[in-house]
């Protein structure tokens, strides 16, 4: 894994988590939302975007993977990955970003304790 450093993909991910209170810029996965939900204490779907967003704005690392799963690859050539701290908990995200004519999408795809 790399810490994400190209400043277009970046700059995609600011834009879309500036947008955390929107619907539509941070969506979730079925599959990713479900553990959400059983996670004690766990905050909303807009409030976990909002701390990806202080987590980017504060400087804090997405890492890049290359995409090497067949399902997805061609799909996506690099997932996104998150850490974040709720409640004391390290909880780990990965997303995928597309670019849409409309602006960037990020779309959470798992999620669980790391």
């Amino acid at each position: 894994m790399a810490p994400l450093v190209d400043p277009t993909l970046l700059a995609h991910f600011r834009d879309a988590l500036r947008e955390w209170r929107c619907d539509g810029f941070v969506i979730w996965k079925r599959q990713a939302a479900q553990p959400l939900r059983e996670l004690l204490d766990a905050p909303p779907q807009k409030s976990l975007a909002n701390l990806m967003h202080e987590q980017v704005e504060a400087g804090g690392a997405i890492d890049q993977v290359r995409e090497r799963r067949p399902e997805y690859a061609s799909r996506h050539e690099y997932h996104f990955d998150f850490r974040l701290n709720i409640d004391g908990r390290l909880v780990y995200l990965e997303t995928t970003l597309d670019v849409t004519s409309t602006g960037p999408i990020i779309t959470i795809v798992s999620l669980h304790d790391v």
